[in-house]
């Protein structure tokens, strides 16, 4: 075997008669290995590799060899070979061994690396929607990467709060983690191996650049969902109009099988359904909806009727999966078969006139069902692929879609994963976290649920209880993708439960909504970094061995944490808060990290989401509306609790509906704060981007502060008397006062300026 390195480095031939195993630094944080057998075909990186990786430019360092070891070190990792045991050290900045990489197990296709016993690792599979979700998140044992059932999440990829992770180029890999040994197989010899190092943040960002970023889901896809099986045009513009008499935000109405015509002939399964919504062909429909914020999704399937032109078509040119054979539709009643999405005839195939007009007469969005029958890792990812290549050949249209389970590469394609058809009920609903938190740890990151449940749990006819939906949307509020769905019949409004359980659902979906600045700008952040909106908290507090198996609570982006109510008839709860410093939302309350406390919970209105505000935060807002972009946003508030060190987020913004962004037709400006003493200065960054939006001013909150003066550039700026005559102003300037949180300084400034403002207290 021989072993060669990039750059400067020299190889070091052992066994020359087998193959050759290549490592190179492709990033500092990023090492590749790879075997080639001897006299082998050049390997083809599979569906886990994007097909157009990009690396930044990077200047291998050299490598040094002493005696029968070589060395090579970037600064992040240092790599040592070991002629004796033919082992490779990977070690971190500080030269702490993380793993011992056998050479000798590539060339038989496997990866086996030596670990510390104590380290946790996380990574490989989610949870299916109708298993236990109370093993937690750390994997240890027999584990398989694989896409698999309903609502399963996976990736080849193993990681550790210990500093760092392993991804394997391969489909439906078989991991044993055991003993401080981490072993992986393959159906196919693994030639292709990626080994990653630093803080899990980092760990995301290198699988990232390996395996793809995500495009930007359209700017409405931030709001609320409401997904419902049984309807028709009449019942759906009622829906709607409730919705905005009531004033509950909502941005996206999903149909079932009802808005197609399936089982019919000429093309059913991609064309409205005339008879259930008439004005669906025409685009009247669509307009009419237009007028009011509301899009629509439609639900598709893998399978085509065989006794139809579009079923014969299939037939004559091969676009059925050999693994699907003809059966009876639960639906139709009428014989079926499923399309081999991994034939690009297929796929160029699916997305065809028919399914292009549904699309231009508003069927905006992809509801990618039942994919996962085959037993293949490809299927939904490749069903997803053909949806979003046509789509973009089609037009600069944003493309959304859920889907319902997930393998690595899928991110690619817009593509959001739901927890399949889950039941209702609080069992249910607090399996959820697992559920989300694990699959977000192999990388799917767009992770959304069925919120009130889809089928019947232990409740008679099928609808969760009141007080359980109340609880449900306060839970789905504050995950990546929020939406609610029941199968045949069952509905899903927030009104069809109650008053009480109505106003406490209103205010979270307000809340949400409100909150639609600050969960913008982690679209484009996880488009940037690879990671999302929601992360376990092990994921900034990798340290904290308290967090390992937490799934009670997760950031909300950088500055939330939240814990919702998931028990019933809760009267208080138990929260663990991390090191830091962390304010109650809703009371202001100031607790230090580190530590367990208990809140009380409100039994009897459900009116609470235990919610922290982390010190540092800086979170952009805005106040409510209907829908995502109902009036242009002129004024942002943000929310700002200043620490002691610097802390900075990036506002972000564009048109919210096409790839402009991918083009440079961005907003984007940093704001930046840090409290020393009794001064908080406060800075908007220079912009980037040649989207410009209407934003006029940022109007700051500083909390914690009652300010005396405030400057930029060294000149005093005007107090108002008031907040009122603040937001009157046609100009810069402060005023001060007291909220919830205690003192607060509200500071107007315009945005796309440079500004470093100085807020000083002292007399």
């Amino acid at each position: 075997m021989s072993t060669s390195v990039t750059g400067s480095a020299s190889a070091m031939d052992t066994e020359p008669t087998q193959g050759v195993v290549t490592t190179r630094f492709l990033a500092p944080d990023i090492v590749e290995l790879s075997y080639t057998p001897k006299n082998g075909a050049p390997i083809t990186p599979t569906v886990v590799v994007d097909p157009a990786l990009h690396l930044p430019p990077f200047d291998a360092p050299a490598a040094s060899q002493q005696g029968g070891e070589w060395s090579q070190a970037s600064g992040q990792v240092s790599l040592r070979r070991q002629g004796a045991t033919g082992k490779l050290i990977v070690e971190n900045a500080a030269h702490r061994a993380l793993l011992q990489i056998d050479f000798a197990a590539l060339e038989r296709g496997e990866v086996i690396a030596q670990h510390d016993e104590q380290d946790a690792l996380y990574g490989i599979h989610g949870y299916d929607a109708f298993e236990r979700a109370d093993g937690g998140l750390r994997r240890k044992g027999a584990q398989v990467a694989k896409a698999g059932e309903q609502g399963f999440a996976g990736a080849p990829f193993v990681w550790s709060t210990s500093g760092y992770g392993v991804l394997v180029d391969a489909e439906r890999v078989s991991f044993k983690l055991a003993d401080g040994v981490l072993s992986a197989q393959s159906r196919q010899p693994i030639r292709h191996v990626y080994v990653f190092v630093g803080r899990p943040a980092a760990l995301f960002a290198a699988l990232a650049t390996i395996s793809g970023h995500t495009p930007l889901f359209p700017k409405w896809a931030m709001g609320f969902t409401n997904s419902q099986w049984g309807i028709d045009q009449k019942e759906l513009l009622d829906i709607v109009d409730t919705y905005r008499a009531k004033q509950i935000p909502l941005d996206n109405m999903t149909l079932d099988f009802d808005w197609k015509a399936w089982g019919e002939d000429d093309y059913g399964e991609f064309r409205w359904n005339p008879v259930k919504f008439p004005d669906g062909p025409t685009g009247t429909l669509k307009s009419v909806l237009d007028a009011k914020g509301v899009r629509i999704t439609g639900i598709m399937k893998p399978r085509v009727h065989l006794d139809t032109v579009e079923g014969r078509y299939a037939t004559e040119h091969g676009l059925w999966s050999a693994a699907s054979k003809p059966s009876q539709d639960y639906f139709s009643n009428k014989t079926i078969r499923e399309v081999d999405f991994d034939n690009p005839e297929a796929r160029a195939w699916f997305f065809n006139d028919t399914l292009k007009h549904s699309f231009d007469t508003g069927v905006v969005g992809w509801w990618n069902d039942e994919a996962d029958n085959l037993d293949s890792d490809t299927q939904f990812m490749n069903m997803q692929r053909a949806l979003y290549d046509g789509q973009r050949a089609h037009g600069d249209q944003r493309v959304w879609s859920v889907n319902r389970n997930f393998y690595l590469g899928s991110q690619r394609y817009a593509y959001g994963l739901w927890s399949g058809d889950i039941h209702t009920g609080f069992a249910s609903m607090k399996g959820q976290r697992q559920r989300m938190l694990s699959a977000i740890n192999v990388g799917a990151m767009q992770w959304g649920m069925d919120g009130g449940g889809f089928k019947k749990g232990r409740t008679k006819n099928g609808a969760p209880t009141p007080e359980n939906y109340a609880r449900w949307i306060q839970f789905g509020a504050f995950t990546p993708i929020f939406r609610v769905h029941g199968e045949l019949g069952q509905k899903r409004q927030p009104w069809r439960y109650g008053p009480v359980a109505e106003k406490a659902a209103t205010a979270a979906i307000r809340l949400r909504y409100a909150l639609i600045p600050y969960i913008y700008a982690y679209e484009y952040q996880r488009r940037q970094t690879g990671v999302g909106l929601v992360r376990p908290l092990l994921f900034d507090w990798p340290d904290d061995a308290k967090v390992r198996e937490d799934v009670d609570a997760w950031m909300f982006g950088d500055a939330l944490l939240v814990s919702p109510v998931v028990e019933r008839g809760q009267t208080a709860k138990d929260i663990y808060l991390p090191a830091g410093r962390w304010t109650d939302y809703a009371t202001g309350k100031v607790y230090e990290g580190g530590q367990t406390i208990r809140v009380a919970i409100d039994n009897k209105t459900w009116s609470d989401i235990p919610l922290f505000v982390r010190e540092g935060a800086i979170i952009p807002m805005q106040a409510p509306m209907s829908y995502v972009g109902e009036r242009p946003l002129r004024d942002v508030d943000v929310e700002v609790f200043p620490a002691a060190s610097r802390h900075a987020f990036e506002y972000y913004d564009d048109d919210g509906v096409s790839y402009g962004y991918e083009r440079g037709a961005y907003f984007l400006q940093t704001l930046a704060t840090q409290r020393q003493g009794d001064v908080v200065t406060f800075e908007t960054g220079a912009v980037t981007g040649s989207f410009h939006p209407e934003l006029a001013y940022y109007l700051v909150k500083i909390h914690g502060l009652a300010a005396s003066a405030v400057t930029h550039a060294y000149k005093a700026w005007s107090e108002a008397a008031s907040l009122d005559a603040l937001h009157a102003s046609a100009n810069e300037g402060w005023a001060k006062g007291t909220d919830r949180f205690g003192p607060v300084t509200w500071v107007k400034v315009k945005a796309g300026q440079l500004r470093e403002i100085r807020l000083s207290a002292a007399p």
